[in-house]
């Protein structure tokens, strides 16, 4: 047999659990359709990723944490959730760190996702090049899998240049529209919310003091994700996310950049002042899914290929790093024991866990999804009545910072 593990997908997901499972010395491979140099120096791709205490403990325990500069970890104090227009009958809700139960002084850390990528790579591939560290994986670059088959003994995998692999496991990370999960013939339950996000970073004049806002506003979604001052001008820097339906939002990607100033700062009521873009602009469709099942004979799917979460509560790099943590324990305490790393059993285990820990986010951030983008009257009755009920409990309140932090 070729190989231990093969790992499909080379995106963070992928690249974290090659680097849990080095310690192990087994013989892991990444198969990744982008080049090495999109791995290596990823670009800028609009997203920041809200981190929870408990995902920075792992990326710590995994050696991402030291690979990203502080200059690119933002604080994440406070989150603000408004619905309605600016004025005296607007709904808010402010979720305090003071709310958390540990108090740990942030919620949380919001760092660009082109720095974690960049993390992960050097974690899993450079850092203990002395096989301090275990042996780094394998890595092909420029793959891509045009069959997947499996059988009680191995899973075989065959490149579009008809080289075929096997290995005693194969692990899909290659997103939530994974291909890898689909060629084993495990089914899942798409939404597609009929809408498009478009994120970038902007300056602006007003600070936002490291407050996330999440505002639900008539026709609009809008998201403000506090970033450090923009290095070049020290002026306040946030990462802007505008949902819209997908022809609105090709409009505003193709407008001049004056013109988009001009709206953006409209579509934010002027509450931030003067506001000026400071990056290209990326827009992507908004799209839940839940996979039926998480293993298969020889087969577990991590990261978005595991859940795949709707990114208003911004838990989807959470969720995948817990996935992360789940599979690779599972398959360290069958090797410590000399067991199938592919046992079914254990495979089985790493499903429940995961799915236990993923299933209620999920659920809710489903529903609120649905509530929240909803435009008729009824649904805006609710939703304000939740917010406002929400705001004089401070139990609920203090239930969401715990979920926020990852401390419970």
């Amino acid at each position: 047999m070729d190989l231990d593990i093969i790992i499909v997908g080379a995106g963070p997901a992928g690249l974290c659990l090659a680097r849990a499972l080095r310690p192990t010395g087994l013989r892991v491979m990444l198969l990744e359709q982008q080049p090495e140099t999109s791995l290596a120096e990823p670009a800028f791709d609009g997203r920041e990723i809200a981190l929870t205490h408990h995902s920075r403990q792992l990326m710590a325990e995994l050696g991402l944490w030291s690979h990203i500069d502080p200059a690119h970890i933002s604080p994440l104090k406070d989150a603000l959730v408004l619905d309605g227009k600016p004025g005296p009958t607007q709904a808010r809700m402010r979720i305090s760190h003071d709310d958390a139960r540990h108090q740990p002084g942030e919620l949380g850390y919001l760092i660009s996702n082109q720095h974690i990528r960049r993390a992960a790579f050097l974690a899993a591939m450079v850092d203990g090049e002395d096989d301090s560290f275990g042996p780094p994986p394998a890595l092909r670059c420029n793959a891509k899998v045009s069959a997947v088959q499996v059988t009680a003994e191995k899973a075989t995998v065959t490149l579009d240049s008809s080289e075929a692999l096997t290995a005693r496991l194969l692990v899909a990370a290659d997103s939530r529209h994974s291909s890898t999960r689909r060629s084993m013939g495990i089914s899942a339950d798409l939404h597609d919310y009929g809408r498009t996000m478009l994120v970038c970073a902007m300056t602006h004049e007003q600070d936002h003091e490291h407050t996330a806002w999440e505002w639900f506003d008539h026709g609009q979604t809008l998201a403000l994700l506090p970033m450090n001052p923009c290095p070049e001008t020290g002026l306040h820097r946030s990462s802007v996310v505008l949902t819209l339906p997908h022809q609105d939002i090709e409009a505003l990607l193709q407008t001049d950049e004056l013109a988009f100033n001009t709206e953006m700062g409209g579509r934010f009521a002027h509450q931030l002042g003067n506001m000026r873009l400071v990056s290209t602009r990326h827009a992507y469709p908004l799209v839940g899914v839940w996979p039926h099942r998480l293993v298969s004979t020889r087969f577990a799917a991590v990261g978005d290929a595991a859940v795949g979460m709707h990114p208003v509560t911004a838990h989807g790099f959470n969720l995948g790093l817990r996935s992360i943590e789940a599979l690779s324990e599972i398959i360290r305490r069958q090797v410590a024991c000399t067991q199938d790393i592919a046992d079914t059993s254990a495979l089985q285990r790493y499903q429940r866990t995961h799915q236990s820990a993923s299933r209620g986010i999920y659920m809710a951030t489903h529903a609120l999804a649905m509530l929240y983008t909803r435009d008729v009257g009824p649904a805006r009755v609710l939703r304000q009545a939740l917010i406002g009920l929400g705001e004089r409990l401070p139990p609920f309140k203090r239930a969401v910072a715990a979920s926020l932090t990852g401390l419970h």
